[in-house]
């Protein structure tokens, strides 16, 4: 939601103008691996005990960031590029293929693969939210949908040479083209034959991505998660996140609702949360992101534990400080929410009509590190709220807290919130952190993660740290 005109300065000409791009090169090959200011100067980190910065690259506009499911690749979307790097040495990654790309802003990247003729074919999502330039090593620039609306498969089969495969229609008029907002699209399997996006006014698309060459629009549905509040009179969805269960969970301005997508194209909800899902502290604009761990462990009678898989992890983004700025000890939160249960049944029959805090799933316990006063605080254009996270099984989560750096929050005791430890700098603004999966002998990724994160920023690039987890 993050609106960064600015950083764009120049990167427009530069995409227009850029020839086939055939390999990239890694600047680390060339200076100190040490992060340099744009006016030369060496900004330091500052971090907390176990938390400790091993590599950097500082030339990517970091947004967002996915790992394959088989191969050592992570691929990072910036405002001007999309990015594979090799993490065969996860803590070194390397950069292998670029794809220039101009895009506002594909925040959250999601990633499929398949196997199509006994080949196995790899691609990740563009989510167009507002305009889109690519520069293709076969095709030259083209220009996506302006305004946004428009979803955008690229091809990194060939980690070294990514390149745009199709688009959904670019004109409303035409049949299958997107009708509500792409701001996040997101795969609801690996396989990626269908793909949610953020949605707004109530409602979401479905994408049939079956063909990969020609994405479409085939039905939309209604979300409470994404009904008016406060601040988004029409309503605003945010993002999916799809669960071991089979359990889609969609987040937005009306707070988080929970649905069964096992049939795609008929998404039954099953819960959403209460009448605090719209309301201060809980929700102060939208509910951004979720998560939830050990979802098949799920038993409604158990008590509320991050173990039992009946506790939703939830970022609440609310980068407006209620109005000031610099006051980034009330921004916004992380959080957790108790899912007494996911009856479709009872839930429906006392909400027919999918309106917003109309659900049973109850708030536990919220989190602002940076209140804590721990850390390096740059209230800088008052970016400071929480953003997106990732669960790591020793109960440990690692959040880009924009310009607060990365901030690890301790779930183990869901009803009491600690800050684990932080990274932060006098020039940073993490968009997202992201455990490194552990994998097997064949390179496939596992639900289990090693102790390395890797931080999304949008002014440093893309940060690797260590951190010393708990047993």
């Amino acid at each position: 939601m993050n609106r960064v005109f600015t950083a764009l300065t120049g990167v427009l000409a530069m995409l227009l103008t850029a020839s086939a791009v055939a390999s990239a090169h890694d600047p680390r090959e060339d200076r100190p691996n040490r992060f340099i200011s744009p006016s030369g100067v060496n900004i330091p980190l500052v971090t907390s005990p176990g938390v400790r910065l091993v590599d950097t690259f500082p030339d990517t506009l970091g947004i967002s960031g996915e790992f394959a499911r088989t191969g050592n690749f992570f691929y990072v979307s910036s405002l001007d590029s999309i990015n594979v790097f090799d993490t065969s040495d996860p803590l070194h990654p390397r950069l292998t293929g670029t794809l220039p790309n101009l895009v506002f802003e594909n925040e959250a990247m999601s990633y499929g693969e398949r196997k199509v003729g006994g080949q196995l074919q790899r691609f990740v999502l563009v989510g167009n939210d507002l305009y889109n330039v690519a520069v293709d090593p076969a095709t030259g620039p083209q220009r996506g949908r302006i305004g946004g609306g428009e979803v955008i498969v690229v091809d990194v089969t060939n980690p070294s040479a990514p390149r745009v495969r199709s688009r959904t229609p670019g004109s409303t008029a035409t049949p299958g083209a997107v009708t509500t907002s792409t701001h996040t699209v997101q795969c609801l399997t690996t396989r990626c034959d269908y793909a949610y996006t953020a949605g707004d006014e109530s409602t979401f698309s479905i994408i049939d991505l079956r063909d990969l060459d020609r994405p479409v629009q085939v039905a939309t549905a209604k979300s409470p998660a994404s009904a008016p509040n406060s601040v988004f009179s029409s309503g605003a969805g945010h993002y999916w996140d799809f669960d071991a269960n089979g359990i889609g969970w969609h987040t937005g301005s009306g707070g988080a609702a929970a649905f069964d997508v096992s049939s795609p194209l008929a998404p039954k909800a099953l819960n959403g949360t209460n009448a605090l899902g719209t309301q201060t502290p809980w929700n102060d604009f939208i509910h951004h992101n979720s998560m939830r761990p050990n979802a098949g462990k799920f038993r409604a009678a158990r008590p509320a534990s991050v173990a039992n898989g009946n506790v939703l992890l939830v970022t609440e983004e609310d980068y407006f400080n209620d109005g000031d700025e610099l006051a980034c000890d009330r921004a916004g939160t992380f959080q957790t929410w108790r899912v007494p249960d996911l009856n479709g049944t009872a839930y429906l029959a006392g909400n027919p009509n999918l309106e917003a805090n109309k659900g049973t799933i109850e708030p536990l316990d919220l989190i602002n590190p940076v209140a804590l006063g721990d850390g390096l605080s740059t209230p800088v254009g008052g970016f400071c709220s929480a953003h997106w996270f990732d669960y790591h099984q020793s109960g440990i989560i690692a959040q880009g807290y924009y310009q607060q750096g990365l901030r690890l929050i301790d779930v183990r005791n869901a009803t009491d919130l600690r800050q684990y430890g932080y990274a932060t700098g006098g020039a940073t603004e993490v968009w997202d952190a992201y455990w490194v999966p552990k994998r097997d002998a064949k390179g496939v990724a596992s639900t289990q993660k090693t102790n390395v994160i890797y931080t999304t920023d949008l002014v440093r690039g893309l940060d690797v740290y260590q951190v010393d987890l708990p047993r």
